[in-house]
C-alpha cells in the first residue's frame, strides 16, 4: 500500500488541558483505519485537526510524503481529505439528490442558469451504483429515509469532490443490525476503491468486522496501534489503561 496521509507530533490545548498531546497518525490508500477511546480520549479533537476545523497548536502534516498546511477545512478539502459528522448534515426537506449536490449544484448554462436536474440525477445514479447502495427512489425526501440510507447519502455525496481520504465520524451509530451492515459494506467499498479511511467509533464489534488498523487513544495520548487479527479484550485494555498499569506493577 502506498503512504497517503500522515501527521507527526499533533498537540492540541484548550487553556490548561491537553486534548491531544503529541499524536502521530497515519493511513494509506485502499485501507480502513478505526480510531477508538474512551469519552475524552482525543478522538474528536483529532478529526477536527485532520480535517482543519481546529488545527492542531503543534505538529506536521503530510500528503503523499510532501509536508502540506491544515489549518482550515478549505486546506483539507483541497488536498482531498472529506469529514462526514455524526449529525450527517442533511437537509430533511430535499430530495436525495438535491442532498448530494448541495453547494456543488449543475447548472445548464452561465447565460440562462437553471438547475441542470437531468445531469444530476444521472450522476447521482452512476455515484450510489457503484458503490451499491439501493434506495427507492432518488426523489425521496431525506426525511423518509432510513438512518442507513441517509448515513449512506452523506457518504455518497462526500465522494462527489473526488477525496482521497475519507473521515466517518461515528457512522454506525443508533442504526440497527441491518442498517449498519449497510453502513460497514459500504465502508469496505471505499477501501476497494483505493480511499483512506478513518473511522471513529465506539461500536469494536464494528471496528473489528472493517478496520485493516485500530489506533487507540487515551487521555489525549496514543497508546496503542493493533491490527485486525488483535483480541478485543487487548484493544479494551489500551482503551482502558488496564495494561500500562499492569506494566507498572
Amino acid at each position: 500500500m502506498t503512504q497517503l496521509f500522515s501527521v507527526r507530533g499533533f498537540s492540541k490545548h484548550f487553556g490548561a488541558v491537553a486534548a491531544l498531546e503529541d499524536v502521530d497518525f497515519e493511513v494509506e490508500a485502499g485501507e480502513v483505519v478505526a480510531l477508538v477511546g474512551d469519552n475524552g480520549a482525543g478522538k474528536s479533537t483529532l478529526i477536527k485537526a485532520l480535517s482543519g476545523i481546529q488545527p492542531a497548536d503543534e505538529g506536521e502534516a503530510f500528503f503523499d510524503g510532501e509536508p502540506v498546511s491544515l489549518k482550515s477545512p478549505q486546506d483539507a478539502s483541497t488536498l482531498g481529505i472529506a469529514t462526514v459528522y455524526q449529525d450527517l448534515a442533511l437537509s430533511d426537506n430535499l430530495d436525495v439528490v438535491a442532498n448530494l449536490f448541495l453547494g456543488r449544484e449543475i447548472v445548464t448554462s452561465r447565460i440562462d442558469p437553471r438547475l441542470d436536474e437531468t445531469t444530476m440525477e444521472e450522476r447521482s445514479t452512476d455515484l450510489l451504483s457503484t458503490l451499491s447502495v439501493h434506495l427507492r427512489s432518488l426523489r425521496a425526501v431525506a426525511g423518509s429515509l432510513s438512518g442507513g440510507q441517509r448515513q449512506s447519502v452523506a457518504i455518497a455525496r462526500s465522494l462527489l469532490g473526488d477525496p482521497r481520504v475519507v473521515l466517518l465520524d461515528e457512522p454506525t451509530a443508533a442504526l440497527g443490525v441491518a442498517q449498519t451492515a449497510q453502513v460497514l459494506d459500504l465502508i469496505k467499498r471505499l477501501r476497494e476503491r483505493g480511499l483512506g479511511v478513518v473511522v471513529i467509533s465506539h461500536n469494536l464489534a464494528d471496528v473489528f468486522q472493517v478496520a485493516d488498523r485500530i489506533v487507540v487513544l487515551r487521555l489525549g495520548r496514543r497508546v496503542g496501534t493493533f491490527d485486525r487479527t488483535a483480541s478485543q479484550d487487548r484493544v479494551v485494555s489500551a482503551i482502558t489503561g488496564v495494561e500500562v498499569e499492569e506494566e507498572a506493577k
